[in-house]
């Protein structure tokens, strides 16, 4: 964005609403969908120069669409970031990542405190072919330097973590990465660039589940990978050839998502700081894990580095799967589904659900106990949802 461009440091709220969008001959004022596979060209000549990549403009919408573009250049706008590449999920978004920029033979150091597809992506899918991959506990910097390795090429870290709230201090993991060579890439999905900027602390990519809060309303599926002109090249590159594709619906509802982000962010982390701090007081509940409390090990970091703590909160209920399950199963207003980001406020039992394909090992690595209860606090009343929970908990 140059000092001509009319948005050149506005502030994000207006950049969640403005950035990126380019209007048609039409004059729309809303962003137009695209829902188009192939783009014409006036002469074989113009055919031959765009899909050479010497003449601008769109060529086939499996890597260029008009829509799916402006949530591109909304979101790298919103990061600050200098390019986005956007795909058809999350998970899509993390192997688009890993396959433009790494290869048989390569080393990954990951948080051990990372979703549960994540880590058997790393260490199943992604083992596959040669690319093997160290867990480390999240917040214990001398074991990222130690798992270092001379083909270490990634440090993947998701912070705050799910399910448990855990806090990485991105900066100085960016160091370590720098010291070896290697790429950061943080997942933000849980902040969002409304409470956290991982560029600005030195990462180098940033990985979205769009899916969660950046639409907010748990439409739609879609990812997006982040970072500087140079390695989103070869993520595109690798989107134009494999095809994890965003369809210009799910972008258009993206934007639409995004022209609310702040607000939303905003209430989700006020509406989760009351529950964190209603939840330590029940007799039933034997520890809560939210950043947004004094007591929590990543507090000062999150406070440091984050605008806020976020919309998610797990805690262990006195007992085992039994009374936890019983928890969940008297609730009435919580959505009972693993996704989370939310307006509506959702509840899920990660040990058999979302870290459900781990093993026993796993997941007791990772804190994933059988009494342990993630929720994804939405914009309900916050009494309502304290209401729902007091009934399993009594």
């Amino acid at each position: 964005m140059n000092h001509d461009d009319p948005l050149f440091g506005a502030g994000i709220d207006t950049l969640a609403i403005r950035a990126g969008q380019t209007r048609s001959a039409e004059r729309e004022h809303t962003e137009a969908i695209y829902p188009t596979s192939s783009y014409v060209f006036a002469t074989a000549a113009e055919a031959a120069a765009c899909f050479a990549g010497t003449q601008g403009g769109n060529v086939y919408s499996r890597y260029t669409n008009p829509t799916v573009r402006m949530f591109e250049e909304r979101i790298a706008a919103l990061e600050g970031a200098e390019q986005a590449v956007a795909t058809a999920s999350g998970m899509s978004a993390i192997l688009s990542m890993v396959m433009a920029h790494l290869k048989s033979g390569d080393h990954i150091v990951c948080s051990r405190d990372v979703f549960g597809t994540t880590v058997n992506m790393f260490s199943k899918v992604l083992a596959r072919f040669g690319i093997e991959t160290t867990f480390v506990p999240l917040a214990d910097l001398a074991a990222w330097s130690a798992a270092l390795r001379p083909n270490t090429r990634l440090l993947f870290v998701e912070t705050p973590s799910n399910p448990l709230s855990s806090v990485a201090d991105i900066a100085a993991l960016a160091s370590i990465a720098r010291s070896a060579g290697a790429l950061l890439a943080v997942d933000n999905c849980f902040c969002t660039p409304a409470l956290q900027k991982p560029l600005e602390l030195g990462a180098d990519i940033i990985i979205h589940s769009a899916t969660k809060y950046l639409d907010g309303q748990g439409r739609c599926l879609g990812g997006v990978v982040l970072g500087s002109a140079e390695l989103m090249a070869e993520v595109r590159t690798f989107l134009r050839t494999a095809g994890p594709t965003l369809s210009p619906f799910n972008a258009w509802v993206f934007l639409k998502g995004l022209e609310t982000l702040r607000l939303r962010m905003d209430a989700h982390c006020a509406n989760a700081q009351q529950l964190a701090e209603w939840l330590c007081e029940q007799p039933a509940v034997e520890k809560v894990f939210y950043a947004g409390l004094p007591d929590h090990p990543g507090h000062d970091i999150a406070r440091r580095q984050q605008r806020g703590f976020g919309g998610v909160l797990s805690f262990r209920v006195r007992g085992g799967r039994e009374e936890a399950w019983r928890v969940i199963d008297s609730t009435r207003l919580l959505s009972l589904t693993a996704n989370l980001g939310d307006v509506k406020s959702t509840i899920v039992h990660p040990a058999t659900t979302t870290h459900g394909r781990l093993s026993e090992a796993e997941r007791e690595e990772a804190g994933i106990t059988e009494n342990l209860i993630r929720i994804s606090v939405g914009l309900e009343d916050i009494a309502d949802i304290q209401a729902d929970l007091r009934r399993g908990l009594e």
